[in-house]
């Protein structure tokens, strides 16, 4: 019988511990992304490079596609997308993105010489700065190879150091989406 007594003194507790959670608090669930493509437009040419990684977290590698090599010295607009291609009907996170544009900020970053990446004056959140759907960049000296690195940063602190300028090293926040595009400048 003390046993009995001493069993139902452990339970409760433990039961009241787990009945009593929270269910205000929101839960900003993380989206899945398949695909990252961005375009450059500029010199009459438009290159797409896209990442579809249609396995989500699954063993096998994105496909990376690059449509075609950049012209030295030429400036081009880009524009970045990210979709959830597993969705059924097909989800646009890019819309998200825009309406939550205080959580998230796109971070360029190319390696080499491959040129210089400024964010779009237009293409700021509802407290002035940038969220990077948008960007110009001037492409490098001709034979210029390397890679431009395209990254989803959720609540990022865009008030840092260098964040404003598209420099993620204080960013801070959480990684949704980044992916890699090999990129020649002929």
């Amino acid at each position: 019988m003390k046993n009995l007594k001493l069993i139902v003194l452990l339970v409760i507790p433990v039961l009241f511990s787990t009945s009593c959670s929270n269910d205000d608090e929101v839960v900003n669930e993380e989206e899945v992304i398949t695909t990252v493509t961005t375009t450059l437009t500029g010199g009459g040419q438009v290159i797409t490079l896209t990442s579809r990684d249609l396995d989500g977290d699954g063993p096998n590698a994105p496909v990376v596609t690059v449509s075609g090599n950049l012209t030295a010295g030429t400036t081009y607009q880009g524009s970045t997308t990210f979709s959830n291609e597993l969705a059924d009907p097909f989800e646009d996170i890019t819309a998200e993105i825009e309406e939550e544009n205080l959580d998230h900020q796109i971070f360029y970053f190319l390696s080499g010489a491959l040129g210089n990446i400024t964010y779009s004056a237009s293409d700021l959140d509802s407290e002035g700065n940038p969220v990077g759907l948008h960007f110009t960049f001037v492409a490098g000296a001709s034979g210029t190879t390397g890679t431009l690195t395209v990254t989803l940063r959720h609540l990022p602190n865009k008030n840092a150091v260098g964040v404003a300028e598209g420099d993620i090293t204080n960013a801070a926040g959480n990684t949704d989406a980044e992916v890699y595009f090999p990129l020649t400048i002929n």
